[in-house]
């Protein structure tokens, strides 16, 4: 519907910051006072804490926050999984006493280096053995700007990990001896400042996109939910849509992958942030696609991870060939790409009830087509797309701009933090 991209062009404006005034691009010239320094000379604390007496059975339903390395996200914190202790727990931790903006590094295993800065709301908090509590000092360092030089050199830390053990990891010695390039403290703040415009930016419109999903969760309820009626047919999924599955062409056949086609599994929803998928990690060829017997499926369709875990949910914004880790629901019958990835969402648990294995959990394709649904009428379900397009497109631009905004802070973060891209102070 051509007039429901509600205030795009405004919506875009208002995310873009205006970079311009801030940044001089004047090629390749590193401040002459800019000087390699030592973190522990410019950190007036590196630590890392400790699990809790008693493993995860000495963790709470509230208390103190326990920051362990799956809260550590890059650019962000992650509050999934956060974990709290007792007074008691933390008292024993007191060394590793998180403060507001301090920066946390990731020092173990395979999210090592991965960064992000504290926020006020997990406070008062403590850091496990896995995280590590990098504190700024003040007179010398911008605690912005520390976070965004690891993340400029997280190539870097990455390899410092894997000198010396078998498994990935810093030490406090390597964290100390590692050096970042320091400007004036001024120049800090202004390098920073540009790059935290972008972030701030980014998370506004991630939080917008959670706040119309859970609008579009609640509309859906309400419709189809409590104001069901018994005179609805019972029928099955299969009566609503068409469900395809896929495959993973031989990795051993080279001419079937790097090509232009898009081929996903369920790792590129992992890290998902909103609903829509715009791109995959992996391409094949023409000659890998004729191995999937689903070929490409269209724009529009609601992919379910139906293994490893079940439950990754998206809606494609590409033409698209799965793996086998997928149901896929094409929408050529009575209900619409957002009804059923609605109902999918608020169905969820019994979808994955519906699943067996003895390794690992999975929904078959017939399993899923097998699913129980109450079916609306015709007019209702067209009714309800109608309220519930102008969310969903919100939701796409939103997730247009937050891409566009993230590949323009990845683009100027390494040319800032070298010093290719001067600041006007």
């Amino acid at each position: 519907m051509k007039n429901n991209n509600i205030n795009d062009q405004s919506a875009k404006a208002q995310a873009e910051p205006d970079l311009k005034e801030h940044i001089d691009l004047v090629g390749i010239e590193l401040y002459s006072r800019w000087k390699e320094s030592k973190l522990g000379d410019i950190c007036s604390k590196i630590g890392s804490g400790a699990t809790p007496t008693g493993g995860g059975q000495a963790y709470k339903a509230s208390g103190i926050s326990l920051i362990r390395s799956q809260n550590v996200l890059d650019f962000k914190f992650g509050y999934d999984g956060l974990a709290f202790i007792d007074d008691k727990q933390a008292f024993a931790l007191k060394n590793v006493t998180v403060q507001e903006r301090d920066i946390l590094l990731n020092i173990t295993g395979d999210s090592v280096a991965r960064v992000c800065e504290v926020p006020k709301e997990v406070l008062p908090a403590r850091v496990n053995q896995h995280v590590a509590i990098l504190r700024a000092k003040k007179d010398v360092l911008n605690n912005d700007f520390l976070l965004y030089q690891l993340q400029a050199k997280k190539e870097s830390l990455l390899i410092l990990s894997e000198i010396g053990g078998t498994r990935n990891a810093l030490t406090k010695v390597m964290i100390e001896d590692f050096e970042v390039n320091l400007p004036p403290l001024p120049e800090q703040t202004a390098i920073a400042s540009i790059l935290s415009s972008l972030d701030d930016k980014i998370d506004l419109l991630h939080r917008q996109n959670k706040t119309l999903e859970q609008l579009a969760e609640t509309l859906f309820r309400q419709w189809f939910v409590e104001e069901a009626e018994e005179s609805w047919e019972i029928g099955t999924l299969d009566d609503i849509i068409s469900v395809k599955g896929g495959t993973t062409p031989s990795t051993a056949k080279l001419e079937y992958w790097n090509g232009d086609i898009n081929w996903t599994s369920p790792r590129d929803l992992s890290n998902a942030t909103s609903i829509f998928l715009f791109n995959t990690e992996r391409k094949i060829t023409e000659k890998g696609l004729k191995q999937i017997g689903s070929g490409l499926l269209p724009i529009g369709t609601v992919l379910l991870s139906s293994r490893a875990p079940i439950g990754y949910l998206t809606i494609t914004e590409i033409p698209v060939a799965i793996n086998q880790g997928y149901i896929a629901i094409v929408c050529d019958k009575i209900v619409s790409n957002f009804f059923i990835y609605l109902w999918c969402k608020l169905n969820m648990e019994t979808i994955e009830n519906a699943g067996n294995g003895s390794v690992f959990q999975e929904i078959s394709k017939s399993s899923f087509k097998g699913l129980e649904i109450s079916i609306p009428p015709k007019e209702k379900l067209i009714f309800f797309d109608k309220e519930i397009e102008p969310v969903f497109y919100k939701i796409k631009s939103n997730q247009t701009q937050i891409r566009t905004l993230t590949q323009t802070r990845d683009t100027l973060l390494p040319k800032l933090m070298s010093g290719e891209v001067r600041v006007n102070l």
